[in-house]
């Protein structure tokens, strides 16, 4: 049991994770507040079943409008990511940016000693202070990748109720409580956006990209393309070319306006992966070169890789194993076991 009536501020958007997280923590004695953040026009809903949640909870609920400091920081980076022919992770830039930041914020303002989200990971507090974040019980569920930019100062305040839970647990508990969110569909990848035209959002925002050229693997035109935001790197199905056999998207180049396409062979693989924008999660990382286990996306399987630290905030990771189309913009995030050391934005790769 916490020290009596320790205050805490759950992050709350109504879904089954966040309102179960601030049913674990009332259950557990802490004085449970809450706090919806509504980043976009589609939050309108989320506001609402957070407001519903909390009544539900009997919490109190603290609205959050971020609409503008989100379409500056979080949007328009998302769209300039699409339009530069790069794979953007906008959860891995909102969380430490704007998410994390305001519940710390929100948290001091209001006088609690902590702070809570529905997130599937592990906090493990080391004997010399520092704050280590591990992945979640649940290999189907973890979601350390997705937080690997949160510093100690975020870590240092946060518990994450769910650490050691499975999906079907935390809808158990909901339906227990009569929560209409226990039969709710997990929230979307991009929550700014209403279902997957994440090209057609750029468009109505930016206007019409240009077509241009698909280049096929022996170096030739071999269709033409709707405009880069429509593709990523990996991408096999809706190219709208036939070869007469499967091709994927190798690399796009924004200046030429030209989409290079491979067969599943050894063109699609990456030796090497070069970061920029490191960050470490405990503050630092191992002097020189070590070994670890490292994700090229949030779904991925750890891979064994040699990272190498560079002057500033680079590094160059060799695979093990070549991987499959490693994306320049998505995040690489090295672990150590199950602890998360930290991680970088992909740059290049070869």
């Amino acid at each position: 049991m916490p020290a009596i009536r320790t205050k805490v501020l759950v992050a709350l958007s109504g879904g089954v994770d966040s309102t179960v997280c601030a049913h674990l923590l009332k259950t557990q004695g802490y004085d449970v507040r809450a706090v919806v953040m509504k980043m976009s026009d589609l939050h309108d809903k989320t506001v609402a079943a957070a407001q519903e949640a909390a009544e539900s909870l009997e919490i109190p609920l603290t609205v959050l409008d971020l609409k503008e400091e989100f379409s500056q920081t979080v949007i328009s980076y998302f769209i300039h990511a699409y339009q530069t022919g790069i794979t953007p992770n906008p959860c891995v830039v909102c969380n430490p940016k704007i998410k994390f930041r305001h519940l710390i914020e929100e948290a001091d303002r209001q006088g609690c000693a902590l702070a809570a989200t529905g997130h599937y990971a592990k906090l493990h507090r080391r004997a010399d202070g520092i704050v280590e974040l591990l992945r979640g019980d649940s290999d189907k569920r973890d979601q350390s990748y997705m937080l690997y930019r949160l510093s100690q100062k975020e870590l240092s305040k946060l518990v994450f109720p769910l650490a050691n839970m499975e999906k079907d647990e935390v809808r158990r508990i909901a339906a227990s409580l009569g929560l209409s969110c226990a039969t709710a569909p997990d929230s979307q990848e991009n929550c700014f956006i209403e279902g997957t035209d994440y090209a057609g959002f750029i468009e109505r925002a930016c206007g019409k990209m240009p077509e241009g050229d698909f280049i096929g693997p022996d170096g030739s035109v071999c269709g033409r393309h709707r405009g880069i935001v429509h593709y990523t790197v990996g991408q096999r199905k809706h190219l709208g070319v036939a070869l007469g056999r499967p091709v994927y998207v190798r690399s796009i180049d924004p200046v030429q306006n030209c989409i290079y396409l491979a067969d599943m062979d050894s063109t699609m693989l990456s030796k090497t992966a070069f970061l920029s924008d490191i960050t470490a999660t405990a503050g630092d990382f191992p002097s020189g070169k070590f070994m670890g286990q490292v994700k090229i996306r949030s779904v991925a399987k750890p891979v064994e890789a040699e990272i190498t630290l560079l002057d500033g905030s680079d590094a160059v990771v060799q695979f093990c194993e070549p991987q499959r189309a490693v994306s320049k913009g998505q995040s690489l995030v090295i672990y150590d076991g199950n602890v998360l050391i930290g991680g970088g934005f992909i740059a290049g790769v070869k």
